[in-house]
């Protein structure tokens, strides 16, 4: 694989007696993809980087305010609902059924795709029981968070919550009905109906719903082409041996389930989700891939442990470049949370953690990590589900040297400052799990593989 890097492994060792129980698992297949912390880890770049050892890269949840950015020569692309595997010639994509779909959105993706020289045509499909998102979840998703006041979420407010509580509720159109004017008809005339009463009660309006009709019978022509039963294509694909990248979307702690909940976005963002939402059963993914940052970063509301004052995220934000790749919105940043990272490890069954933006610290004298919390004076042994303690807990830090020397670009592990190749072995140790990949840049190349590592086994 062009690109490929392989360095001496100096964070893949003999860590746990899991690592020789999973032995098995070094020949799947079938590899999943998360975010270790809350969004925006760079599994983009991770997702594209690994495709080029796969043949169907799948997108499990979510929708089109997950971006994606990827650095492909002189080019730039911004992906939304796409995975990032599209990139690639010659590799599929697929939009699984746990995702929820503005088409109007993934026809603008695919015609910029189209002038930047990439066909998705033969090449994507799109689940025909995804759920449809609507203009008027898009009303209903702002509606809702401005009156919330103090208490907002921090929603993208492009329906991606509203869409996934009719689905939810079981009112819900899905992609699949496009196929049937006459029955997507009915549906969102009875939807619309149900939608403006709620509207009206709740926030005193009703709904902009005039042309939606016609508008979605239009985009439904122009996307019927790449519909399909991609359950049943992927399994068929598996149990022919081909091999297959699952790409969630958002981060553990944005997970509905497992999250900073009511922090959190409208889907499964674990591995688990991967199983949910694309119909492939979990004995059939053979290993997860954490993706983390070498500091944290998280949008919108809710708790924070590790967020470092205005004037150091401030420095760390421009370094990193941490604005939305879809909104443009500035992430908080924060110190790197091993307790975050042990939970994530834990709920996603990490093989294998990816480390990225690790050139963000060059200019670093001294790097803090968290490595635990207390609240009210007692150590706290595990992730508090209450955001409302959540929100209390103090972290405990420990200091580490920084290198204060470049590492933007490094493609050998060897060639690493030895400080930057300690808090890298610091981290992994403390997780008790290899650390497989280190990304030094946005690019493509701009990464390390380490030898003698899962995650270099799959490759």
């Amino acid at each position: 694989m062009g690109g490929n890097v392989r360095a001496a492994g100096l964070f893949g060792g003999n860590h746990s007696m899991a690592a020789k129980m999973n032995v098995g698992r070094l020949e799947a297949k079938t590899v999943a993809v998360v975010g270790a912390q809350w969004g925006d880890e760079g599994k983009g770049k991770v997702v594209d980087y690994l495709a080029g050892s796969f043949e169907y890269i799948a997108r499990s949840q979510g929708g089109h305010n997950a971006g994606h950015t990827v650095i492909v020569g002189n080019q730039r692309f911004v992906l939304q609902l796409i995975p990032s595997g599209i990139l690639r010639p010659g590799k599929k994509a697929v939009i699984g059924p746990g995702t929820v779909v503005d088409p109007a959105a993934l026809v603008a993706e695919i015609e910029t795709l189209k002038k930047a020289g990439v066909d998705a045509r033969g090449r994507l499909y799109l689940s025909d029981r995804a759920h449809l998102i609507f203009p008027y979840h898009l009303e209903m998703d702002k509606a809702a968070e401005a009156a919330r006041g103090e208490a907002k979420i921090g929603t993208t407010s492009r329906g991606i919550g509203p869409a996934y509580e009719d689905k939810m509720a079981r009112r819900g159109i899905r992609v699949g009905d496009l196929r049937d004017p006459g029955r997507f008809a009915e549906k969102l005339e009875r939807v619309i109906k149900e939608k403006n009463a709620i509207s009206q009660a709740t926030y005193g309006r009703p709904l902009g719903t005039e042309g939606i009709l016609e508008r979605y019978l239009e985009l439904g022509a122009q996307i019927s082409v790449y519909i399909a039963d991609t359950a049943s294509l992927l399994n068929r694909a598996i149990d022919r041996g081909s091999s297959v990248l699952f790409e969630g979307a958002q981060g553990t702690m944005l997970d509905i389930d497992h999250g900073t909940y009511p922090y959190v976005t409208s889907s499964s963002a674990t591995s688990g989700g991967c199983s949910t939402g694309l119909g492939v059963p979990p004995t059939r993914v053979g290993g997860v891939v954490g993706v983390t940052k070498a500091y944290t970063t998280r949008v919108g509301s809710g708790p924070f442990p590790t967020e470092m004052p205005d004037l150091e995220a401030s420095e760390v934000r421009d370094r990193g470049k941490e604005f939305g790749a879809v909104t443009g919105r500035p992430r908080r940043c924060g110190w790197l949370d091993l307790e975050v990272l042990r939970y994530a490890k834990m709920v996603n069954g990490i093989d294998s953690f990816v480390v990225t933006k690790l050139d963000v610290f060059d200019t670093q004298s001294d790097i803090q990590v968290c490595v635990g919390y207390m609240y009210k004076g007692d150590r706290v042994n595990d992730m508090p589900g209450e955001v409302e303690k959540f929100s209390q807990v103090t972290p405990v830090y420990k200091t580490v040297p920084g290198w204060r020397k470049p590492t933007y670009g490094v493609r050998e592990e060897r060639d690493l400052p030895p400080a930057a190749r300690d808090y890298l072995k610091f981290i992994s140790d403390s997780l008790e799990v290899e650390i497989g990949m280190i990304s030094t840049g946005p690019e493509r190349d701009a990464t390390i593989i380490s030898s003698g590592t899962k995650l270099a086994s799959w490759l």
